[in-house]
């Protein structure tokens, strides 16, 4: 009976989600008279299981950007073709991050005929894929607190590891791009990649242009931390100038031939 209530009591909450937009700890304990200690581990498991966003006090829909995003081919030629022109800035023997996500995993082929590269990420993803190619990069793991929604570790822990080491570049991708502050995230553990950003003498942020005027409350990293964007050719020549004012070149990738 126990296991039944708690799929109804989740099912219910991912109904008023979408009806209301948005759901506090607190209403939602006194509307099931139960703790917000449930409430609060009702919420933890919808967002690990992709169902919705947690936010201070309570939880909200899953923006559609992030929804169209799961929809479509993680492996897009766009992603291959920025994945393509932020590897040429990467030589023999470099030490470098590279953050969770799709499009950094994409740069992954294109590392096959560097030497001598360290790797440092946080993704399990990203360093079994490195652990398979044949010029076998040293491989370094954060470790620290495992997060679902972003399928990565983050954390006190991760950051300390970080903190022993000194990198040549750093690869991360953004949710969104602000052509006024900078990278933007819908996920709130954003400290991470900022100490990533700190450690390395080049960031490099890698983006499909569809991301420029995503509106997203998080700034993960402000362009003055960014050294680098690596976008497609849809950037308008407005955004690209905006962005280039700020001290950030803008790389637009070539096509794939």
């Amino acid at each position: 009976m126990a296991k039944r209530n708690t799929q109804w009591r989740r099912r219910t909450i991912l109904d008023l989600l979408a009806d209301v937009g948005e759901v506090t700890v607190d209403a939602l304990a006194e509307q099931f008279q139960t703790s917000e200690v449930t409430i609060r581990k009702d919420l933890t498991a919808l967002e690990s299981n992709g169902l919705l966003l947690r936010r201070y006090g309570g939880a909200v829909p899953l923006p559609q950007d992030l929804l169209r995003d799961a929809a479509v081919n993680v492996s897009s030629p766009l992603k291959h073709q920025i994945a393509r022109a932020a590897a040429a800035k990467i030589r023999d023997h470099n030490r470098i991050i590279i953050d969770s996500g799709h499009t950094t995993a994409a740069l992954l082929p294109e590392l096959s005929a560097r030497r001598g590269l360290v790797v440092m990420t946080n993704s399990l993803s990203i360093a079994n894929a490195l652990l398979e190619l044949e010029n076998e990069p040293t491989l370094l793991m954060t470790g620290g607190t495992w997060d679902a929604r972003s399928e990565s570790f983050q954390g006190q822990l991760a950051e300390q590891v970080l903190g022993a080491y000194d990198f040549d570049q750093l690869f991360i991708g953004a949710d969104g791009l602000d052509v006024e502050r900078g990278s933007t995230t819908f996920n709130e553990l954003y400290s991470l990649s900022r100490v990533m950003a700190k450690l390395a003498r080049e960031v490099i942020v890698m983006a499909e242009s569809e991301k420029l005027g995503r509106r997203i409350h998080n700034l993960e990293l402000p362009w003055q931390a960014i050294t680098s964007l690596v976008t497609d050719s849809n950037i308008s020549a407005a955004q690209r100038s905006a962005i280039e004012a700020h001290g950030v070149e803008v790389i637009v990738a070539a096509a794939v031939q």
